[in-house]
């Protein structure tokens, strides 16, 4: 059975998230601002990539596993 973190992956149309549509990604739940604050705290999703001198993205499946993890 599937769950909604997998059913976000499966609608998400590529393999990264750009930090800049983690809100879009997440139906809201998160902000690109809220996430900069935890991976400056080095609690934010693992697995960050950095694409250029200023843009961040996140793996789809680490993100996923992340959001689950914190989620009751």
């Amino acid at each position: 059975m599937t769950d909604v973190f997998d059913q976000m992956a499966d609608k998400w149309p590529s393999a990264i998230v750009a930090r800049t549509e983690i809100s879009k990604f997440t139906g809201g739940i998160l902000s690109s601002k809220y996430c900069a604050n935890l991976d400056s705290l080095n609690i934010g999703c693992p697995g960050r990539v950095r694409v250029g001198p200023r843009k961040i993205c996140y793996p789809v499946e680490e993100m996923v596993a992340w959001m689950r993890e914190r989620s009751s």
